[in-house]
């Protein structure tokens, strides 16, 4: 698994953010909100600019959104999609070099390099940001940002 072993902090912009939200278990929980997203991309992309695909999510009370960040403000989004100004604000980036298959090791090696490291987190979404397409990115060059949100 090709992780970064250091975060860089990051400010994390203020983000227009329309998304699936599923409660659970996120094994069973991401797939099927993702899947309901795709199925929504073509009408949103139709009215709005997608300028980029992310998961936030809180592990404690097992919250998971799938979605998309919009260049505007949201114009006839499904009725299904939720939306919000995501705050944004600082956090600590580790980067995951290859296939999504790898997430949920690579997430749960972060937490425990967070914890071992005493890297101070405040109350708030952590991210999965993914930087490049998967439609045309070979699967082990693909490259995921995974934020934790810190004090």
């Amino acid at each position: 698994m090709n992780l970064t072993l250091e975060p860089n902090i990051v400010t994390w912009p203020e983000t227009r953010y329309a998304f699936i939200e599923k409660i659970g278990p996120f094994q069973d929980t991401a797939r099927q909100a993702w899947e309901e997203l795709h199925h929504f991309v073509p009408a949103i992309a139709e009215q709005n600019k997608i300028t980029g695909f992310l998961s936030l999510y809180k592990a404690g009370p097992k919250i998971y959104r799938a979605g998309v960040s919009l260049a505007g403000e949201p114009q006839n989004l499904p009725a299904n999609l939720k939306f919000a100004n995501f705050k944004g604000g600082k956090y600590s980036r580790f980067v995951l070099t290859g296939t999504y298959a790898n997430l949920p090791e690579a997430s749960g090696r972060v937490f425990e390099m967070v914890a071992e490291k005493k890297i101070q987190v405040r109350d708030d979404y952590c991210i999965e940001n993914y930087v490049n397409d998967p439609r045309t990115t070979p699967e082990e060059q693909l490259i995921t940002e995974i934020l934790i949100p810190t004090a």
